[in-house]
């Protein structure tokens, strides 16, 4: 893996771009300075870092270039428009040893190859279209420390799936501000915890000819992206609004909700984890399905303790049709249903 840096003050750095084969990619939180000069953390990414066709980038005299070796370590390979030998890029020096690989040799791990990221605790700044037509990605995992999202972070990431962050449950994190920029069904995971986050749609609608302009906001998704005090995650304002969702989300939507509190129950109060249980044992081949599709053998079980037996037959059927003898030995309690006895009189 190749990394761009451009130096700020301070002693931080930015970084601008990222080259190499893997679409999953992690992250240093620091690089060595020039000249051992110390390290320099990485607080902020560049506008269009992740994105194929980036724009504004810094020109090569303004940025070092870092290469990570086999046993992880970061190279030193250019700074501001020199190898580290001292020679200019550019030299015809055939006898001075290989320079470094040129831009238009390098892969830049950007828009659809991009599959996962990695942050580091050190980040403090995303910049603009970070992640701009990433389209296959899938995962983007972060510090609490992000504080500053630039705007239109993740257009057309359209397989974006979860965001984890490595923070308490209950600790100050950009949780907020990040959700804001992703309006799409989004899982949320955090040292223990999980939620689910339903998508939204706004809409800005002009009267004419009074010009007068209408938003509004269809979905609960919205709702639940409220349930902050300040930049730390109420809980139980989350759950509160579960009632509400019951009226026009799906059932899809509502098991995915009641599944996750009740499967990793941080903070949940008895009267919430009631209306939630109630909702799965009313819907449990519904809850199931995704479960099967997945092989979720943990999740399958607390759904199967509040199912049922019609809905525990449905699950079983269903299982069997997909192929997962597992998940139906478990659906009939471990135990091969029993064959009827047969008798033929006209032997006896």
């Amino acid at each position: 893996m190749i990394l761009d840096i451009l130096p700020l003050a301070g002693g931080t750095a930015r970084l601008v771009r990222v080259y190499g084969g893997e679409p999953c990619v992690k992250l240093p939180g620091a690089v060595p300075a020039p000249e051992g000069e110390g390290q320099w953390p990485i607080t902020e990414l560049g506008d269009y870092c992740f994105s194929e066709k980036p724009r504004g980038l810094p020109g090569p005299e303004k940025i070092c270039r870092y290469e990570r070796a086999e046993d992880g370590t970061l190279c030193l390979t250019r700074a501001f428009g020199r190898d580290v030998g001292g020679k200019e890029r550019y030299s015809f020096d055939f006898d001075a040893p290989a320079a470094p690989a040129q831009d238009d040799e390098l892969h830049p791990i950007c828009g659809n190859f991009l599959a996962e990221v990695t942050l580091p605790d050190s980040l403090r700044v995303i910049g603009s279209c970070t992640f701009y037509n990433c389209r296959r990605l899938r995962r983007v995992t972060l510090g609490p420390g992000v504080e500053g999202f630039g705007s239109d972070l993740f257009t057309n990431c359209r397989q974006l799936q979860t965001f984890r962050l490595r923070a308490a449950a209950d600790a100050p994190t950009g949780l907020k501000k990040l959700l804001g920029a992703v309006s799409a069904d989004i899982t949320v995971e955090l040292d223990g915890a999980q939620l689910f986050y339903p998508e939204y749609s706004e809409f800005l609608d002009e009267n004419t000819p009074a010009h007068i302009f209408n938003h509004s906001i269809e979905g609960e998704g919205y709702r639940y992206r409220q349930c902050f005090d300040g930049s730390v995650l109420r809980f139980a304002e989350y759950d509160a609004a579960f009632p509400q969702a019951c009226v026009g989300e799906s059932e899809k939507t509502l098991c995915r909700i009641a599944l996750d509190r009740l499967c990793i129950p941080y903070a949940l109060l008895p009267e919430a984890q009631g209306i939630y249980s109630a909702y799965l044992a009313a819907h449990a081949a519904s809850a199931a399905a995704p479960l099967i599709a997945r092989r979720d053998t943990e999740s399958l079980q607390l759904v199967l303790k509040l199912a049922d037996e019609e809905n525990r037959r449905q699950i079983a059927l269903a299982c069997s049709q997909s192929g997962w003898s597992e998940g139906a030995a478990l659906t009939l309690g471990g135990q091969r249903p029993r064959r009827q006895k047969t008798y033929d009189f006209d032997d006896l």
